[in-house]
């Protein structure tokens, strides 16, 4: 292995650079860099050579043009081994680099900020510092590419065991991460230049999905099927800390999800039971206890082994009422340390600490290409909304019916939700036609039906679904409107005696 002699050092993220630089000066490593860097490094005590002093240029154009000269990239993509390319070197003057630690202007972190302007979008636009990368990663058998920070203890350890040398692995995957890195960042100036004119709210001309592995799954839906988690890092379900129980699965994280955006629609403490995707019982409630029993009071045969939600730190006494049941996950804000306590005593729960947020966008694949939307955030407005019926609802029953709708919104279509006041009574979801749904729900239900209202996620086709769901004792619907047949609807709710809301949003969820 040939040793690191000579580095070429340009970083705008600052962190650990001194330490790095302080380790490859303790095996006589020349350290060659640029403007910013060079300073902070001299005000270290690190000695430092100009890339102006190499290239016999100084910086030039605002510091446009700094690195891009034959001699710093003759130096990178000479291969060692080719005679040819060390005579070049050797008649042009050109020494070799062996390792170059770079990573580039923050256009991210820069385009996210409100009301940024054009002209500094275009100036964090690094051109340097990608043509080096790619240069050395080209050239990965002879040099030594370091994109992040990350990585800095773990170059100077293997030089440490090594004798000044990282071995052709280590050279590999440091490549493979740097392609990674200019990939990514190509991929997000893209992306932002491309809404630059474009209208509001649009999508975009290209799809790009780039998310590093976060976690092997040990399969998929099913065990013949192979899964991973790839994530964002941050937010969401996808980036949230495991605190307790057995690694998770395909299905757990797709069921956590399912519960952390349901109870994220409630401002109230809320909790929601999951089970393959459903919720068979949600609440809505003053604290999180109730809202738990209430939630398991909807349907406790098909809690038994599902996956909660809750969108409040989960307490000890809420923690001490989960605990008597089986229960695979559960996803919360926090937890405090006593309801850690008590959940902790279930040795394969899975406790995961989430953290709002999330890509707003939606993206399904199909076979050959992908789908993608735009979350579902319409929320239900009285004012807007139309009663339809001679009776309109009751203060008690308007209610009950928003808080229906919320639920339905994360039922698999055809959705059918039963409820009174901050609970849900019984839950129909996913059938071919929208009366065997409230069939479904009447049939599952424990709690009485009497006096509840009912919500479905898309308009009633035919009377019968209506009909059905009154003589279970339902006393207010709240549907979309939108069918054919829908004066049929209304005169069947009419003779029936129950209220009747049109929201003119559909809520389907396949």
């Amino acid at each position: 292995m040939q040793g690191i002699r000579r580095v070429l050092i340009s970083v705008t993220d600052k962190r650990g650079i001194a330490d790095l630089a302080r380790g490859l000066r303790a095996w006589e490593v020349e350290i060659v860099s640029t403007g910013g860097t060079a300073k902070l490094l001299r005000e270290e005590g690190i000695p430092v050579r100009d890339v102006s002093d190499v290239t016999g240029f100084p910086e030039m154009l605002d510091g446009r043009v700094k690195t891009l000269h034959p001699k710093i990239a003759g130096g990178l993509l000479a291969v060692r081994s080719n005679a040819d390319h060390m005579r070049a070197l050797e008649e042009h003057g050109i020494g070799c680099i062996d390792m170059v630690v770079v990573n580039l202007y923050p256009f991210e972190e820069v385009a996210a900020r409100p009301g940024v302007s054009f002209e500094s979008l275009i100036e964090n636009i690094d051109i340097g510092g990608p043509s080096m990368i790619r240069a050395a990663a080209k050239n990965f058998q002879d040099v030594a590419i370091v994109v992040s920070p990350d990585d800095y203890t773990g170059v100077l350890e293997e030089m440490q065991r090594t004798g000044g040398s990282l071995t052709r692995d280590t050279k590999w995957k440091l490549a493979c991460k740097a392609f990674r890195a200019t990939a990514d960042y190509d991929a997000a100036i893209s992306a932002r230049l491309d809404r630059v004119d474009a209208p509001p709210h649009s999508l975009p001309q290209v799809l790009r999905l780039s998310a590093p592995k976060v976690m092997d799954l040990r399969y998929g839906e099913n065990p013949h099927q192979m899964a991973a988690l790839y994530a964002t890092p941050g937010t969401g379900v996808a980036g949230a800390q495991q605190l307790h129980g057995k690694e998770l699965s395909y299905n757990n994280l797709v069921d956590l999800d399912a519960a952390w955006q349901l109870v994220s629609e409630f401002a109230s403490p809320a909790a929601a039971i999951i089970k393959h995707t459903n919720p068979c019982g949600t609440a809505e409630q003053a604290s999180l206890i109730e809202a738990y029993r209430k939630a398991q009071e909807c349907d406790p045969v098909s809690a038994y082994g599902g996956v909660i939600g809750f969108n409040r730190p989960v307490d000890a006494e809420t923690a001490g009422e989960i605990v008597k049941t089986f229960i695979e996950a559960i996803v919360a804000p926090d937890y405090s340390p006593a309801a850690l306590a008590l959940l902790g005593v279930k040795k394969g729960l899975r406790l995961m600490r989430v953290a709002p947020g999330g890509d707003p966008l939606v993206v399904k694949s199909i076979s050959g290409g992908f789908l993608a939307q735009t979350a579902d955030r319409g929320r239900l407005d009285r004012t807007a909304a139309a009663v339809k019926t001679q009776r309109a609802p009751t203060e008690e029953e308007w209610v009950a019916m928003e808080f229906a709708w919320k639920v339905a919104k994360h039922v698999k279509s055809n959705a059918i939700v039963f409820a009174r006041k901050g609970q849900t009574a019984g839950v129909g979801a996913g059938q071919m036609s929208r009366v065997d749904s409230v069939k479904i729900a009447a049939m599952k239900a424990v709690l009485p039906l009497a006096g509840t209202v009912v919500a479905s996620d898309a308009f009633f086709p035919f009377p019968d679904g209506l009909e059905e769901a009154a003589k279970s004792g339902a006393t207010a619907f709240i549907q979309p409107g939108g069918s054919v047949r829908d004066a049929e609807v209304i005169a069947a709710a009419d003779r029936l005696g129950v209220a009747m809301v049109f929201t003119g949003m559909r809520h389907f969820r396949h």
